[in-house]
């Protein structure tokens, strides 16, 4: 899509509400767009409003085969609460046996270069199939989750996967997402009440400790700079 276009969306949806947002895009792109959920608080915030609008938007997560058993728990209960099918993509299991018997099984620990090698392997190859068809994906980033955010916009063009990206939640705090969570009762992971404030994937993930940025516990042997799996690197 051509820069200025962009540019005019943006502009187009500067002072919108979030609903208002998700509406026009869900319904220009129809059976076009998806929304990439982890399960996050912003993406149950999403899953909520989207579905208040068309339950019939694709809603897909990656699942690397080393999440947190309530992040399984999690995906059922949504499902059953808004009588959807998040749709689960899974790794090659030969990309995965290949790289753990050249590896080891906890790779990630040993370099920036190898967690990124085991993101790509167990969640980005899958993104292709995810995206088959598209022409727009939705996601819960926010500007203020990590260094690397902070510039997004709320629409953008993922060159990465040639598509149209939306960040409807860009502009949200901590706060506010908290509380349309409360207000609307939304069900999320239960490791939250655990001072887990980001959950990726379990040997990754560990509780924030009091003080620390609400990002410290993911990845947390390495630089803030390199806290991304490649889904939202700019």
């Amino acid at each position: 899509m051509d820069k200025s276009k962009i540019e005019a969306l943006n502009k187009k949806f500067e002072k919108a509400g979030t609903e208002d947002v998700l509406t026009y895009f869900i319904e220009n792109f129809r059976s076009k767009i998806a929304f990439s959920s982890s399960l996050g608080l912003e993406d149950q915030v999403l899953t909520h409003m989207i579905c208040n609008i068309d339950k019939s938007v694709k809603f897909f997560t990656l699942d690397t085969g080393r999440l947190f058993p309530e992040t399984y728990r999690l995906i059922d209960e949504t499902n059953k609460k808004y009588n959807i099918k998040i749709e689960m993509y899974f790794p090659d299991y030969k990309k995965v046996e290949k790289m753990v018997l050249e590896n080891g099984l906890n790779l990630f620990y040993e370099s920036v270069e190898k967690r990124k090698l085991c993101c790509r392997v167990r969640k980005l190859t899958q993104l292709p199939r995810a995206f088959n068809g598209l022409d727009a994906w939705m996601s819960g980033i926010r500007k203020d989750q990590t260094v690397t955010r902070f510039y997004s916009k709320m629409i953008e063009w993922d060159d990465d996967n040639n598509l149209l990206k939306i960040n409807p939640l860009i502009n949200w705090n901590e706060k506010e997402v908290w509380q349309y969570i409360k207000d609307n009762k939304i069900p999320y992971n239960s490791l939250h009440d655990k001072g887990f404030s980001s959950i990726g994937c379990q040997p990754c993930t560990r509780a924030v400790k009091p003080g620390e940025d609400k990002r410290a516990g993911r990845w947390w042997w390495e630089e803030p700079l390199n806290k991304e799996c490649g889904l939202h690197q700019k």
